[in-house]
Order: C-alpha cells, then structure tokens, then sequence
C-alpha cells in the first residue's frame, strides 16, 4: 500500500484483485479532481464496469449515467453517458499520459468531459495536450493491469467501490 500524502485527494479504488490508489493533482485539473471526489462520494463509481479495455492502451469506465444496478449493465457497456452534473471544461496541462496515469474520457468536443476517464497502461503520449490528466496511480497497477479486455468486454471487471480515502 502506498503512502497517502492528502487523503482529502486520494481515491481507493477496490477492483476484484485489490485496491487501486491514486493520487489525484488538483493544482493541475481542480474541476475535474472535485468531480470525481463527488461522484465517488455519491457511490456514483460503485459497481461501474469497464466498458472500453484495449490491452497496451488504456482501461475506460465511469459511465454512471444509469445507476450501478444489474439491469442497465447492457446500457452502461455504451460508455456514452456522463453524470447529469454539467461537462467539464478541459484542463490541459504539460503532464504526460505515462502508465498509471489517470485521463478524462471525452467526446471530439475537448470540453465535453464529465464522469468518464481512463487509466493508461503504457505511456500513450499522443494523447498529451489533447486529453486532460488528473490522477495517477502510486499503488496497486497490478490489479488495473489485470482487467478483463475487450469493446466492451465480454464479462467485464467492475469498480466495486470507489472512495476518498479521507473518508474511508
């Protein structure tokens, strides 16, 4: 387990093999860095799939458009929706998007970013300036680096919980 420096800023993530720490940057992305500190104390991440996990690239979920029941497991696998909180605004930064880095998920639109993002697992640097970078992981990427893959995938993994860790 890594040592958390500001837990008012560290989301615990719980997947199937363990807990995913990230540390997120709110000197860097403060809109985004809120919105997620939001939703995951809202439960808006519980039970949310993976709906997009391209091996070498990235891990997408986030999709808490319709809830976390069972029932609307085939509409979140879309990956299209957002929270009903306004899109964020882009907060591009010099950051890379190296492994372990924690990006906002988008439309074309640069401004449309709201509840979606997306773990790198490698250093994708042609996303650099064109996507917003607001956390990185500093414990625990051998669980994201053992998501289930697939568009969507067939049995996707899931967020079983998602918390700030000031609040855990």
């Amino acid at each position: 387990m890594a040592e958390i420096k500001d837990p008012e800023n560290t989301i615990l993530m719980e997947l199937k093999g363990g807990t995913v720490t990230i540390e997120l940057l709110p000197d860097v992305a403060p809109k985004h860095t809120q919105r997620m500190k939001d939703l995951a104390r809202a439960g808006a991440y519980d039970n949310v799939v993976f709906h997009r996990v391209i091996d070498g690239f990235m891990a997408q979920t986030g999709d808490v458009s319709n809830g976390n029941a069972e029932k609307d497991f085939n509409i979140r696998l879309a990956g299209t929706g957002g929270s009903g909180h306004p899109d964020l605004p882009a907060e591009f930064s010099k950051l890379p998007h190296d492994r372990g880095t924690l990006g906002a998920a988008r439309s074309s639109n640069p401004n449309s970013a709201n509840s979606q993002f997306f773990i790198n697992f490698s250093d994708n640097h042609f996303l650099n300036g064109q996507y917003t970078v607001y956390g990185r992981v500093i414990s625990g990427m051998e669980h994201v680096d053992a998501i289930t893959r697939g568009e969507p995938p067939a049995n996707p993994d899931r967020m079983i919980s998602v918390k700030v860790a000031a609040d855990a």
